[in-house]
């Protein structure tokens, strides 16, 4: 019997999609989905308990502070 593959190493968070809408597409959702569900630093608090409410919205859940920020993270570095 072969052992299974894993299906989504390459896409992670994207592996939901399945083998639709082309692996480059999967890749950069995957990137942006990834950054935006990781937790980052409250500039209030400093506690490591923000997330994202909706685009663009970020919330800490350890002191409530709510701001706006850029859509994939609260912090965006302008080029």
């Amino acid at each position: 019997m072969h052992e299974m593959s894993r299906r989504t190493k390459k896409v992670k968070i994207a592996g939901r999609f399945g083998v639709r809408y082309g692996v480059k597409i999967r890749r950069a959702l995957q990137h942006c989905l990834s950054r935006s569900a990781a937790k980052y630093n409250c500039p209030r608090c400093e506690m490591q308990r923000v997330h994202r409410v909706f685009s663009g919205v970020w919330r800490c859940r350890h002191c409530g502070y709510e701001y706006t920020g850029g859509a994939y993270q609260p912090e965006v570095s302008v080029k």
